[in-house]
């Protein structure tokens, strides 16, 4: 594994990439309600980063290894899809919930994270999963520092999810990222503390858990993308980039409209 640490000078193109991905979220809260579909917000979207942003959206056009080329700017995944939705012509209807993911690449940094969205009121246990993965995520950013182990992200994920009678995805994970959208390391969303790489000031890594309401069995659908629960439950997902700073840890990716850090954060 060879983990690339940023400067301080890399830090700072990351600092502005990560704004603007959490900037195109913000500018489509008001546009996030029924009747609308993911193809319009797609749009909206890739309209913002290239037009406003002069950012270039990453998805449009990746194609990993044994992947065909993503067709959108934007990945929306909707009630039981885990990851990776694409974008298309189904409005969305009271009820759903949708995680919008996006990143932008910005003077050749990446800057990647996603937010749930509940489209009108929401069921109690839509809305109740969401904010569980929310708190998930934090419980494992609130992880990182120097001389952790990605073990202990991955433990502190699992741990609260279960607890809440939730499961934790496990064939995708967190990544590291920079000048590529994915690097290493890997930053799985379950594990045992003390393992795996130990964290160093410089790191850069996405935590991204997806956690089901039902079971953590997933399955792709025939567009080669489209990653749902196998049992149809709802899904929900969460993302922040992180850089391992000398004292513990800064998100990269909030801007003025991002969701505060749960009450556990600011207590500790």
């Amino acid at each position: 594994m060879s983990i690339t640490l940023k400067t301080a000078a890399d830090l700072e193109g990351m600092r502005v990439a990560g704004r603007l991905a959490a900037e195109v979220l913000d500018m489509l809260v008001a546009h996030v309600k029924a009747g609308v579909t993911t193809d319009q917000l797609d749009r909206l979207a890739h309209d913002h980063m290239v037009q406003v942003q002069g950012a270039i959206p990453a998805p449009l056009n990746y194609a990993p290894p044994g992947y065909a080329p993503y067709p959108k700017s934007i990945c929306t995944s909707i009630n039981h899809q885990v990851c990776h939705g694409i974008p298309n012509d189904r409005p969305l209807k009271d009820g759903d919930i949708v995680n919008i993911d996006i990143t932008v690449i910005k003077d050749g940094w990446h800057g990647d994270t996603s937010r749930m969205f509940v489209v009108g009121a929401g069921s109690i246990a839509a809305r109740r999963l969401c904010t569980l993965t929310y708190e998930a995520m934090w419980r494992g950013i609130a992880k990182v520092r120097p001389g952790a182990r990605l073990g202990d992200i991955g433990h502190a994920i699992q741990t609260f999810a279960e607890a809440q009678g939730l499961a934790v995805v496990r064939e995708f994970c967190g990544h590291g990222i920079g000048r590529k959208f994915h690097e290493d390391p890997q930053v799985l969303h379950y594990g045992r503390p003390g393992t795996l790489d130990e964290l160093v000031p410089g790191m850069v890594f996405t935590i991204e858990p997806m956690i089901n309401a039902g079971g953590r069995e997933i399955r792709e659908l025939g567009d080669g993308w489209t990653i749902v629960t196998k049992d149809r439950s709802l899904s929900a997902q969460w993302e922040h980039t992180v850089a391992v700073t000398e004292s513990g840890y800064e998100v990269l990716t909030l801007s003025a409209g991002s969701p505060p850090p749960p009450a556990f954060v600011n207590a500790t």
